[in-house]
C-alpha cells in the first residue's frame, strides 16, 4: 500500500485500514432534528446509533447493549429499539435541564412516531421497560435524511 509517496508493509497497511474504518464508523451516527417543544428546549438535536446518543451540548450516554427490538406504545406492540445505558446518568442538557429529572437514565428507547418522525424515550427502572407507560421523558425528532 502506498501512502504519501511511501510504501507500507502489509501489517502497516492493515493497521491503517482498520484505523481509518474505525474513525469513519465513529462519525456515522444518525442526526435527528428536534421538533417537539421538549426536545427543542431540553435536548436540542441528537446524534444516535446502536452505541450511544449524543445531545446538542455534547453530553452523551453510551449503550451497553440492545435489550429489545419491539416496544409497547399506547397499548400497541411496535418495532423499535430499547438500549441499556452503560453508565446510568441524568445529564444536564440545554437551559440547565436534566434529561429525565427523576433519577439516572438506565434505558433509552426509540421508535417511529409517524411519517418522518422518531420518538426517543428515557427510563430510570432497573429492568428493561416493556412499554411507554414507564418512561420519565419523551422527545420527538425529525428522522435523518
Amino acid at each position: 500500500m502506498r501512502i504519501d509517496g511511501k510504501w507500507m508493509n502489509g501489517l502497516g497497511a492493515l493497521a491503517a485500514a482498520f484505523l481509518t474504518a474505525g474513525l469513519a464508523g465513529a462519525q456515522e451516527a444518525d442526526h435527528y432534528t428536534a421538533v417537539s417543544n421538549t426536545a427543542m428546549s431540553i435536548t436540542g438535536d441528537v446524534w444516535m446509533d446502536d452505541f450511544s446518543i449524543t445531545f446538542e451540548n455534547d453530553e452523551s450516554l453510551e449503550f451497553s447493549d440492545l435489550v429489545a427490538d419491539h416496544f409497547k406504545v399506547d397499548g400497541r406492540n411496535v418495532p423499535g429499539s430499547v438500549y441499556r445505558v452503560k453508565e446510568p446518568a441524568d445529564p444536564e442538557l440545554n437551559n440547565g435541564n436534566q434529561l429525565c429529572g427523576n433519577g439516572d437514565v438506565t434505558y433509552v428507547a426509540n421508535w417511529s412516531a409517524g411519517e418522518g418522525l422518531s420518538a426517543i424515550a428515557v427510563f430510570t427502572g432497573k429492568r428493561p421497560p416493556k412499554s411507554s407507560d414507564e418512561m420519565c421523558a419523551l422527545y420527538t425528532y425529525q428522522d435523518p435524511e
